[in-house]
């Protein structure tokens, strides 16, 4: 699966352009705030339905516009589509997000796999440290574009999830009853422990999978969600108006030699478990799919030294990358036959 063509149209910064990609490596230059990381995050849209970046999707609609556009034409012949709007288009009310597959209108759930990426941008380099969102949000990336329940599932939960909080808030202002409760407990029941699950599985392969200086591990801080757990926080829950089990209260904590890195790593050691994590994931979504997934390294030569730059570059020639760089010299690391884009 190679990524040929991107075209975008009111989006982040750019009114209308088009991006043409090496089946190798292409290297984006331009200065900060040229946009480069719009273009791969744009790429992402397209693999995973959502922005890395945004806690709003809409967010990404260039300002003063009701829509963006995305296209992602690929070498198999595959056209990939998608439509993000705030809500209202031309006074009318209009889908939050419209998916198509060869111009033929998909859900979320059909139009994600399409295309599979791996992207590792500076914020990466916070997994380690950062809040769990963060993390819980790095694994949906991963597991959705792989597995297809896991995407029906996630889009239940967080719809139960809403619906279920928005009932607490009832019980709790009187509007509402406790049985009312019961169907959106069995569903995020059903839900949860799917992506319990598959959450644990991919932990399980990180794992298994080791850098030539090993010893990280990846501890899966589940929070379960069942009817005894929900029923043992029930006052709480009323009282928080929030569902306070489940997996959207997920954690994972990055170990080395038994030490929580976290706390105790050195910045060398953080910087190297998440290089570790990314290669993990490059080889989860191989053996998932039997294919290498598009690589998107934005800015990140700057971010590190040059012993886990060295690791970055032993993947370029792997598989299709795309890299970003406000350093044009950069190209004396990532090689003359890299196609460039100049913004």
């Amino acid at each position: 699966m190679i990524l040929q063509r991107l075209s975008l149209t009111h989006f982040r910064s750019y009114t209308k352009r088009t991006f043409q990609f090496s089946p190798q490596s292409s290297l984006i230059v331009g200065p900060n705030a040229a946009g480069k990381t719009n273009i791969l995050e744009a790429i992402m849209f397209c693999a995973t339905g959502k922005s890395f970046r945004a806690d709003a999707d809409r967010e990404a609609i260039r300002w003063g516009s009701e829509m963006a556009n995305v296209k992602c034409q690929m070498t198999n012949e595959t056209q990939l589509e998608l439509f993000i709007t705030s809500g209202e288009v031309q006074g009318k009310k209009a889908p939050l997000k419209k998916y198509l597959v060869n111009g033929v209108p998909r859900r979320m759930v059909d139009f994600v796999g399409n295309l599979r990426a791996v992207l590792f941008w500076p914020e990466h380099l916070e997994l380690v440290t950062n809040s769990p969102s963060l993390r819980r949000k790095y694994l949906d990336s991963v597991l959705v574009q792989v597995d297809r329940e896991y995407r029906r599932n996630l889009t239940s939960y967080e719809r139960g999830l809403r619906q279920r909080n928005k009932l607490l808030d009832g019980i709790n202002e009187g509007s509402a009853r406790r049985s009312q409760l019961l169907f959106w407990d069995q569903l995020l029941i059903a839900a949860g422990g799917y992506l319990t699950d598959a959450r644990a599985a991919y932990i399980d392969y990180v794992n298994s999978y080791q850098l030539p200086a090993d010893g990280y591990q990846l501890e899966y801080d589940k929070s379960v969600i069942s009817e005894s757990r929900l029923e043992q926080y029930a006052d709480e829950e009323v009282a928080a108006k929030a569902t306070l089990v489940g997996p959207h209260r997920d954690d994972i904590v990055f170990y080395k030699e038994n030490k929580n890195l976290s706390t105790y790593g050195s910045r060398g050691e953080q910087r190297l478990a998440v290089l570790w994590l990314k290669l993990s994931e490059l080889s989860f979504i191989e053996k998932k799919t039997g294919e290498r997934p598009i690589l998107l390294l934005d800015d990140i030569f700057s971010e590190l030294d040059e012993t886990h730059r060295g690791l970055v570059m032993d993947l370029i020639g792997k598989q299709q990358t795309v890299l970003t760089s406000a350093d044009r010299d950069i190209m004396a690391v990532v090689g003359k036959e890299a196609q460039v884009i100049q913004l």
